[in-house]
This record gives structure tokens, C-alpha cells and sequence, in this order.
């Protein structure tokens, strides 16, 4: 990726590359504007030559909490550079979280916000330093020399939510993202980017639709991307006009939020030709593009299959409000297979993928770190398994559910098993069970059914979701909360997930729970 940066400011120097926008540079303030490719290039060099010197190289990790800043990119260009591994952190997660991810990634450092460097250095056990972007490096072995580039070398390790566990760390090669760049690039029909086009994305950095295929997508076309703090809906059309966007991203909540507002002359105000995304709300979704102007091109991809796999429906006809994320093509090869693996036509049924020709993991993840029987299992019979159960409808593929008890909330994905178990470390939380129930706003919302000692009212479910967003990112919160007697186990004791999620809906159906949903709000 280091040498597709240095090629893109040898041959677009003076293009923007990176942009800032006034609104983001408040938020986090650093400088407005745009930084051109040659001086995202020089910043990337200083940095790897003060990274090298210090004694980071091949095969070293470093944690990165920037949240949507350049320098993020700049530090992961730079490692790049060296054949070391940048391991993006989201700025939501908490004590528990990161305390897990620096045992589990064993970074030789890493770099975080002013008011993020104390919980960093907590969860660093100080087996790492921690240090604010610009600071000296303290040294950390001889200077290392730069190996050769090497397509198949780990670039990034990305965490993403497990469906039966906690997050796992899927490692990212060069091959990865150069893959995502040319796949971008090259996918024409409605997501046709132009020579020079402008992007923009309030999605995060530390997520690879942001990291692989907006940026790289950028380095592949000459092309400007705007990054955003986040997505801020009162402002949202002001900042595509001001980065002059012919190319926005989306989640499926975004859309949502944006038709609330009362239409306006100014709707069609801008230059976007297309948008691409995921999850937008069927009814909504027609609705969206007359109002707006621009196609929502749904798409389906994961974190392990990155540009391997990815199906778009960039062709028309689309099949608009329907859940349908269009058909494969090229290289990629799907199939919808049956509880036993066999090939069940249409469906429904598990989508499964791979890359035709003699590399079926081309393009894809490498693996889980420090994981091989999941890794192994996800390419059982030679084909990546993916979870999510799907039909055919005219060729195209339409979304049906999840295969496993993941709840999807406003883009992220959380694991069930990740919220119960620090639940269950909660002093008066005796059992904790956790199901998805259906949200208006965010698609799917967290539901908690906990058996706890002591009382059971509305004062004790607020101050367990309280205690809970000390050790999980907010998102991953309980927005309600019920007091039950037990939970519906088998005769060995486990969950019975089907009966936990009849539960969960039926209880808030009945109005029997507490509502807490106004405390998930990201912290100061």
C-alpha cells in the first residue's frame, strides 16, 4: 500500500487526497482543509523514518486511537511503509474491551488522544507505551531496516464481533486492501468513480468499509475523500455540499434519520451521484432516491472477505426496497447452502463464497489471530461460510437474517455472549441472557433479561445499564432491561436462544421492561 501511495502523489501530487472540513476540525481541533497526495505522502515518510528509528519493523502491531483524524491514515501509510500492522481501535470501547484487545493483539505500542492515553495505558498492563500522536518515540530496539514490499504481509488486524463469542481480530494483508482499491475502482454500472472523484464517509476509520475501500478506492482513482467525525444528520447536506461529493457512504439508520426532516427546496442540492451502503429500510428506500435524487446502492460484504466476495447491486434493474443486494460477479462465486451444506437453490439459506480460479481466498481475510479452528470452520469445504441466511429472487440475492444470535444495531454488529458475560459480572447479576428486538431507528436493539439478587425496579435497571457503559461501548449498552425469575435453558444448561428472543419481544411487547435507551449516548 506504500508503494500505491508514493505512485498516487508521484503522478497526483498536488490533488487532494485527504479533507477536512471546517465542522470536523472544530470537533477535534486540528486544521481545516485538504492535504494533497505528496503531503500525505511526506508526512507518511517522516513518520516510518521516526517509527524505524525507534525500533518498529516488520511484524510489530500498533494500537491506534486517533478516531477519525488524517493522522490515523498517515500512521497506518507509514507502518505500512515498514511491514509493521496498524490495529485501529474504536474510540467507544471501555476498560474490559480494550483491556482484551491489547492482551489479545500484543502491540509493541500504541498511540491514542490526550483523553484516551490513560485508559490505553491502563489497558496496556504497561507491557507497551502509550504515546499522543507527535511525541517522541522512546526507543523501543535498533533502528530496523524496511523490508521489501510483500503482497500476501499483514497491513492491518481489524477486530470485528464473533457470532458465538467475543470480538475477533481478523488479519488484513496488502493484498486485501489493494484488492478493495481495484474492486472500487473498477465495479462501474452506478458506483462508477471518476477520475478525481469526491468522496465522503462519516462511517469510521477503524471499520474497513472506511479504511479499505473508501481510501483505497481514493488512492486507485486519484480521487478526495472527506472523513467526518461522524455522521451529524442536522448538518449532513451541508457537508456534502461543502466537500462537493459525487460519492457518499451510508448505514441503513442514515437514511432513516434524513427522511424525518421536512422536505426542502434544497434537497436536490447537491452533486452526488450515487450513494453506496448497506441496511436501508425497504420502505424507505424508494422513497429516499425520489426525494433525493441519487440510487442507495445496496451492497453485502464482511470484514473477512473484504473485496473476495463483495456483491453490490451497482446494475440496473435493481430490486429497490426489497432487501436485495444485487448478484455476484467477475471472479466471485456464492452459493446458498442448506442446514446440511448441500446446495439449496434458492433458498432460504446460508450464503457461502469464495474466489473463483486456483486462490478461493483471494482478496479475503488471512485469518482469525490466534484462531485456527475458526478460521478453519469458516472455510469448511472450501467455501467461506458467512452466517447470514439469504434466498434468491430473479437472480438477485435478498437479506432474510442473521444465522446466529448477532444483534446488528445502527451498523455494528454485537455479540450477544459479550454483553451477557459482563453483565454477569455485575454484583447483583445472578444469570444475564441478551436477544435482539426489532428498532424503529437503529434496525435491531439490545435486549437484556437478567435473574439478579436484591431488587428488581426501574432504579436498579438504570444503574446496571450505568455500571455496563463503563465496560462496553455505548452502543453495545442495554436499551432495555427486564427483571425475569429464569432463563429458558436446555436440559445441559445452555441458553435456548430461540426462546430468549420470543421472550425479549414478548416482554417488551407487553410493556414489562425498562426503557433505556436514552442513556446510550457516545461519552464526552
Amino acid at each position: 500500500m506504500h508503494a500505491a501511495l508514493l505512485a498516487a502523489a508521484d503522478r497526483w501530487g498536488a490533488r487532494p487526497f485527504i479533507n477536512v472540513l471546517p465542522e470536523t476540525a472544530a470537533v477535534y481541533a486540528i486544521a481545516p482543509g485538504a492535504m494533497a497526495y505528496a503531503e500525505v505522502a511526506a508526512q507518511a515518510e517522516a513518520l516510518a523514518a521516526r517509527l524505524a528509528g525507534a525500533g518498529v519493523g516488520e511484524g510489530d502491531r500498533v494500537m491506534v486511537l486517533l478516531e477519525n483524524r488524517p493522522a490515523l491514515l498517515v500512521h497506518f501509510l507509514a507502518l505500512n511503509a515498514l511491514g509493521a500492522s496498524l490495529v485501529p481501535v474504536n474510540p467507544d470501547l471501555r476498560r474490559a474491551e480494550l483491556g482484551a484487545m491489547a492482551s489479545h493483539a500484543a502491540p509493541v505500542l500504541a498511540v491514542a488522544t490526550a483523553d484516551r492515553r490513560a485508559d490505553l495505558a491502563a489497558a496496556s498492563g504497561g507491557q507497551f507505551p502509550v504515546l499522543c500522536e507527535g511525541e517522541a518515540l522512546p526507543p523501543l530496539g535498533p533502528a530496523r531496516a524496511r523490508p521489501a514490499p510483500d503482497a500476501a504481509r499483514e497491513a492491518a488486524l481489524l477486530y470485528t464481533s464473533g457470532t458465538t463469542g467475543g470480538p475477533k481480530g481478523c488479519v488484513l494483508s496488502n493484498e486485501y486492501f489493494l484488492e478493495a482499491g481495484r474492486w472500487y475502482a473498477e465495479a462501474g454500472g452506478l458506483c462508477a468513480l471518476a477520475d478525481g472523484a469526491r468522496m465522503l464517509t462519516p462511517l469510521p476509520l477503524f471499520h474497513m468499509n472506511a479504511l479499505a475501500y473508501s481510501v483505497m478506492a481514493m488512492l486507485r482513482v486519484g480521487g478526495a475523500l472527506t472523513v467526518l467525525d461522524r455522521f451529524h444528520p442536522s448538518t449532513w447536506w451541508d457537508s456534502v455540499r461543502a466537500a462537493q461529493a459525487d460519492a457518499i457512504h451510508y448505514l441503513g439508520v442514515m437514511p432513516a434519520i434524513l427522511m424525518k426532516a421536512p422536505p426542502s427546496p434544497a434537497d436536490r442540492g447537491h452533486a452526488v451521484r450515487f450513494g453506496f451502503g448497506a441496511n436501508v429500510e425497504p420502505h424507505l428506500h424508494a422513497p429516499f432516491e425520489a426525494r433525493f435524487g441519487f440510487p442507495l446502492v445496496e451492497a453485502w460484504a464482511m470484514t473477512e472477505t473484504g473485496a473476495g466476495a463483495v456483491i453490490a447491486a451497482n446494475r440496473e434493474p435493481r430490486r429497490v426496497g426489497a432487501k436485495s443486494f444485487g448478484r455476484p460477479e467477475g471472479a466471485v462465486e456464492a452459493m446458498i447452502a442448506a442446514d446440511d451444506g448441500s446446495d439449496a437453490g434458492d433458498g432460504p439459506g446460508e450464503l457461502l463464497v469464495r474466489r473463483a480460479g486456483p486462490d478461493p481466498r483471494r482478496g479475503f481475510f488471512t485469518r482469525y489471530e490466534k484462531d485456527e479452528a475458526a478460521t478453519a470452520a469458516a472455510w469448511q469445504g472450501g467455501w467461506f461460510h458467512t452466517g447470514d441466511v439469504v434466498r434468491r429472487e430473479g437472480g438477485d440475492f435478498v437479506f432474510v437474517d442473521r444465522k446466529k444470535n448477532v444483534i446488528r444495531r445502527s451498523g455494528e454488529n454485537i455479540a450477544a455472549v459479550e454483553v451477557e458475560a459482563v453483565l454477569t459480572a455485575h454484583p447483583a447479576v445472578r444469570a444475564a441472557g441478551v436477544a435482539a428486538v426489532a428498532d424503529p431507528i437503529r434496525g435491531e436493539e439490545v435486549f437484556a433479561c437478567l435473574v439478579v439478587d436484591g431488587a428488581a425496579a426501574a432504579a436498579e435497571a438504570e444503574a446496571i445499564a450505568r455500571w455496563a457503559r463503563e465496560e462496553l461501548a455505548y452502543y453495545k449498552v442495554p436499551g432495555y432491561i427486564a427483571f425475569v425469575p429464569a432463563l429458558p435453558l436446555t436440559a445441559t444448561q445452555k441458553l435456548q436462544r430461540a426462546a430468549l428472543k420470543t421472550l425479549a419481544a414478548d416482554t417488551l411487547a407487553a410493556g414489562a421492561s425498562h426503557d433505556l435507551r436514552a442513556l446510550k449516548t457516545r461519552r464526552p
